[in-house]
């Protein structure tokens, strides 16, 4: 990410600059199988009655996709930046995965 601090950074180009953060197909395995794991331990969590389950699902879920960015991408995670903005992008990119979709946005952020 080029500066992800800077005060006018836009949502749109967060986006963009977080995609680019995920361009390695380990990187995004890792990440989204991480923020499966999180959103299946929420969701017993809260079946359970369980607040433990939740918290180290989720913990857990980030072990995952943040090993992608140091093992695989080799930079760092857009969370440090702007968590709120992350988490978005986490959930967005999780949801295009689930709809066979992350490939083409992929491909159509790549273009420009």
């Amino acid at each position: 990410m080029k500066n992800p601090q800077r005060a006018e950074v836009t949502f749109i180009e967060f986006w963009r600059d977080y995609l680019c953060d995920h361009a390695q197909a380990g990187t995004r395995a890792l990440h989204l199988f991480g923020t499966s794991l999180g959103v299946a331990a929420l969701i017993l969590g809260v079946v359970m009655l369980d607040p433990l389950i939740a918290l180290l699902g989720v913990a857990i879920g980030y072990v995952f996709a943040w090993s992608g960015h140091l093992l695989i991408e080799r930079n760092r995670p857009s969370m440090l930046a702007r968590p709120a903005w992350s988490l978005v992008c986490d959930v967005r990119m999780w949801r295009l995965w689930l709809g066979g979709q992350l490939d083409t946005e992929c491909a159509r952020i790549q273009k420009g």
